[in-house]
């Protein structure tokens, strides 16, 4: 073999090791080191004469740049790689992949028809295997544009199984990640999870950073079409992890740099050439011609500052668009831990849902069997099972509360209100607690506090509830002091001091950072000792959030414990108060009254219809809405007590069809009350009161009295 072709021989080789190192580090996403190793390439092959050895390298350097978004840069190159091929006598690969390159600019500025129209024209030219099967994957992504699926297909499923000697793995990654957006677009989530998970693997296996986000990104999209949310949103924070740690404006300028050094270099050896071609021009005192390369190297120069210019504008514009992302990524962050609260809630809400329905059973049967005079040895077993459905009765409320206020579902009301009235009832209704404890709860209240105030008491209601509850819960032989104090009155505006005071067993100042979180009791000792769920002070912190407050504390262990907050409120100095303050528990005479029971479960027809005989009332059941409207119709009432859920027609839509041709009789709404639950729904339909199952029995009555037996009262007493 002759000696040129051996080393001729050598020189395809060492630029085909080039090659396959830089196309590995950019499949990587190493592009800066892959533009080191093309300039490698480059000048090896100028300094060896190789001009298929330069076009290769053109010819890459403006599909790196292409890659990295630079289209100028790209299209310098590929002009180079062009000029070079005109003046190559005959180098069909090398214009094959020129024209490959055009396809991809072509496709990049989104003229796909243009695109392919290329690509056709490359692959007549190429018998290159790698460059056949990258412009496979070109056709099926431009296919896929067009919305052709059936070709997309082909290409994408064709690569699955290639051969190719140098990026076998990456196609068929690519092919994966082609094949997964696809039916994303289709719709069929089954499938592009599956190439995703395919797509995952490889990248993993192999470095392919880029694509390994692309994977996360489908993964994440298509769990959540197909309702998989909690998986969405592990990918979904994968997705902001892996930008995080590839995509940096560090990395950015890195290679803006590389690429500016290159094609800086690239013009300042154009300028070294013409300054030589000049020297040599002017000693044969062709001025003509010294002028033409004087006015060419001119323009060089403004080139190169034009490049400088560009460059930075580029790396201004880069920097606008990586932030532009940071906040799309955390917006879509937002949107997945919105999604997630919402799956949140709304599991917690059917769960609670769903337990309250057998919990009445549970309590209402408990309460039957012990009005029953049960034998001794039975009456303790009875009383526990009694505590434990008031305890998870209990803990299922806190549940929905804490859910509710995490929900954004509730919002402080505008109600007028006789604070000290409020206080006394949370404190009478506590008064039990205490005595078992053997502790005093005193009131300590200022009476120049405003009678009249407007502002949400039910929520009031709830917080002192909590928070004198769990000073009872800690305080044995001792006392309780509720103080509320007026602060400042401004007009209208009034500012009010609560505080609840305990000389309990104390909380130490470590526990006191955790106390107001979630199932937080200070100790697994005292969870224990004491019991509970610890829920309590999570939704007294919770539930001032709604008025704008804070709740504090202040204690030491074994000498008590002492909350505090503040709540502005709404005086109403102009009202005259005729409302009386002492609180009255009514007892009611209920026999002889006749009522319509609307409940589709069978066991809670038996307990209520049980219930109501223990005080004399007799009733009829319906066992739907319908059927609870025709008997409405049909026959006359006392009043009716009407379950909410229900299959076919809710209660709602019951009462508000009863309330069409009755508008007198009573309606009670029973319901276990969920997330999606409104109080003024009920109301707005037509109930008179709402009783939340499973019921206290004393609560049932005392409500069966205010609304079945008052409104008879007075309308025999008019």
């Amino acid at each position: 073999m002759p000696l040129w072709s051996q080393d001729s021989a050598n020189i395809e080789a060492t630029l085909s090791e080039y090659f396959e190192e830089y196309t590995s580090l950019k499949n990587q996403d190493q592009l800066d080191r892959a533009f080191d190793v093309l300039d490698q390439a480059q000048q090896f092959a100028e300094e060896n004469e190789n001009e298929k050895g330069m076009i290769g390298t053109y010819n890459r350097f403006a599909l790196l740049n292409l890659l990295r978004g630079d289209n100028q840069k790209a299209e310098f190159y590929l002009d180079r790689a062009k000029r070079m091929l005109e003046s190559y006598l005959s180098y069909p690969s090398g214009e094959g992949f020129a024209r490959y390159v055009e396809a991809k600019m072509l496709f990049s500025s989104d003229l796909n028809f243009r695109a392919l129209q290329e690509l056709n024209d490359a692959k007549k030219l190429s018998n290159d295997r790698n460059l056949l099967n990258n412009m496979v994957l070109l056709e099926g992504m431009i296919y896929m544009r067009i919305q052709d699926y059936e070709k997309a297909s082909t290409s994408f499923n064709a690569l699955l199984v290639n051969t190719d000697p140098i990026e076998k793995n990456f196609l068929t990654t690519k092919a994966h990640l082609g094949l997964a957006e696809m039916y994303l677009q289709t719709e069929d989530y089954k499938e592009s999870i599956k190439n995703s998970l395919s797509a995952l693997k490889l990248t993993e296996e192999n470095n392919f950073k880029t694509e390994f986000l692309e994977a996360n990104e489908y993964l994440a999209l298509a769990y959540e079409k197909d309702a998989q949310y909690k998986l969405a949103l592990e990918y979904k924070e994968n997705i902001v992890e892996i930008k995080d740690s590839i995509f940096t404006l560090d990395k950015l300028k890195a290679e803006t740099n590389k690429a500016d050094k290159l094609a800086m270099e690239d013009a300042q050896a154009e300028i070294s050439r013409q300054d030589e071609r000049i020297a040599e021009l002017s000693e044969s005192a062709n001025r003509s011609e010294i002028t033409a390369i004087l006015t060419s190297a001119f323009l060089t120069i403004i080139s190169l500052l034009a490049v400088s210019l560009y460059r930075n504008n580029q790396i201004k514009l880069k920097t606008n668009d990586l932030l532009q992302t940071k906040n799309r990524e955390l917006q879509a962050a937002r949107d997945a831990a919105v999604q997630a609260m919402e799956a949140k809630t709304n599991f917690l809400s059917t769960v609670s849902h769903e337990l309250r329905t057998p919990l009445y059973a549970v309590t209402g049967l408990t309460h039957l069997l012990l009005e029953e005079n049960p034998p001794e040895h039975q009456k303790e077993h009875l009383k526990s099972l009694k505590f434990s459905g008031d305890y998870l009765l209990n803990f299922i409320n806190d549940i929905l509360q804490i859910n509710k206020i995490d929900a954004d579902k509730l919002e402080p009301a505008s109600i007028e209100f006789y604070l000290k009235k409020i206080i006394s009832e949370v404190i009478d209704s506590l008064q039990q607690s205490a005595k078992e404890k053997n502790t005093k709860i005193i009131l300590q209240y200022d009476d120049n506090i405003p009678q009249h105030l407007m502002s949400d008491p039910l929520k009031l209601s709830q917080i002192l509830i909590n928070l004198i509850g769990n000073s009872i819960k800690f305080t044995k032989n001792g006392e309780v002091r509720v103080i509320a104090k007026l602060l400042k009155k401004e007009e209208e505006n009034v500012t009010v001091y609560f505080e609840v005071r305990d000389n309990g067993i104390g909380i130490s100042k470590e526990q006191q950072q955790s106390i107001f979180d979630s199932f937080e009791q200070g100790s697994i000792q005292i969870n224990r000792e004491y019991g509970g769920t610890g829920l309590g002070l999570t939704i007294v912190k919770s539930l001032l959030g709604l008025f704008d407050s804070q709740i504090h504390l202040k204690s030491d262990i074994g000498k008590g414990s002492s909350f505090y907050f503040e709540i502005e409120l709404k005086a109403k100095d102009s009202l005259v108060d005729d409302v009386p303050f002492e609180i009255e528990q009514k007892e009611y005479d209920l026999n002889g009254l006749h009522v319509l029971v609307v409940e589709d479960n069978k066991i809670n027809q038996v307990i209520t219809k049980k219930m109501l005989a223990k005080r004399g009332i007799t009733c009829d059941i319906a066992e739907n809405g319908m059927e609870a409207i025709d008997k409405a119709n049909k026959n006359q009432y006392d009043g009716i007590l009407m379950d909410i859920h229900m299959p076919g027609i809710s209660g709602v839509e019951a009462t508000i069809e009863i309330r069409k041709f009755d508008r007198q009789t009573s309606i009670i709404a029973l319901t276990a009350i969920s997330l999606d639950d409104s109080l003024e729904s009920f109301y707005a339909a037509g109930c008179n009161d709402v009783v939340t199952k499973p019921f206290k029995p004393e609560v049932f009555y005392q409500k069966i009295g205010e609304n079945f037996v008052e409104p008879k009262q007075k309308k025999s007493a008019s």
